[in-house]
């Protein structure tokens, strides 16, 4: 071979190195894929059947959870593993699916758009939007087979003992519970169905939780006496249940546990 041709070959082939370099690329670019994909797979696996984030819109459960209309309240991390173990306790701050009846007037928070409405719930998957479900969040109160009930001379009972409250906030509710205990009336007994939970908000005056979708006999609710009915719409399915609120994750100033202590225990 003459030195022209060994010229001509060695400019028409590629160092080896170079050639390489692109199927480098790929490969590394295909492992960020996968990489990806199982990041994005384990964390919906997580958000499925361990825990996941909730963001806390309105002021029911102040001063235990912060939240507002139209502002950015706290955002909650849901334990989803207690409850396949156990069930929900007096005491627990629980997010729930709201029943039918708590979901009348309920809009929709998705975008009109039908693009913008698709990446929503593509996101909503993956627990970077809320679902569009009237999911809720208050405390549990009473179990099933237990007896509900408030009176102005006994206070909040269940069972026929007066519930000790400690994340009750006078300045919060604007009233303080042990002058006015039945704040938003007095109301009961009621009889909780099994497998059914009477919840409410820690901010009292301002919750709309069992009291508000409860049924009421028409001769007591003309006394002022309210839930004496079928107690089935002032309950919730225990299998609404989506999980046990159990720390704050946002912002950092409120980072923490929340508490959860059995107000049917101590004096």
């Amino acid at each position: 071979m003459t030195d022209t041709e060994d010229s001509a070959n060695s400019s028409q082939s590629p160092p080896e190195g170079d050639s390489a370099k692109p199927s480098k690329a790929k490969s590394a670019l295909r492992e960020a894929v996968i990489l990806v994909v199982i990041a994005v797979g384990l964390y919906y696996v997580m958000l499925t059947f361990v825990a996941r984030p909730y963001l806390i819109p309105s002021e029911s459960m102040e001063p235990t959870l912060h939240g507002c209309n139209g502002c950015v309240g706290d955002r909650i991390m849901v334990d989803k593993v207690s409850y396949r173990f156990g069930e929900p306790q007096p005491g627990d701050v629980v997010v729930f699916k709201g029943p039918p009846s708590w979901s009348v007037g309920y809009k929709s928070i998705r975008s009109d758009n039908p693009t913008i409405r698709t990446l929503q719930n593509a996101l909503a998957v993956v627990g970077f939007v809320p679902p569009d479900q009237n999911d809720l969040v208050k405390r549990v109160i009473a179990v099933g087979g237990q007896t509900v009930e408030c009176r102005t001379d006994t206070g909040l009972t269940v069972d026929g003992k007066r519930l000790n409250e400690p994340y009750l906030d006078p300045e919060t509710m604007l009233a303080d519970p042990a002058l006015i205990p039945c704040l938003g009336g007095e109301f009961g007994p009621v009889k909780v169905p099994e497998d059914r939970l009477w919840v409410m908000g820690d901010n009292r005056t301002h919750s709309a939780d069992s009291r508000a979708h409860c049924t009421s006999t028409p001769e007591d609710f003309q006394k002022g006496l309210i839930c004496t009915g079928d107690p089935t719409n002032g309950t919730i399915p225990v299998e609404n249940v989506i999980g046990k609120a159990q720390f704050i994750a946002w912002p950092p100033t409120r980072w923490g546990g929340i508490s959860s202590p059995n107000p049917q225990q101590g004096d």
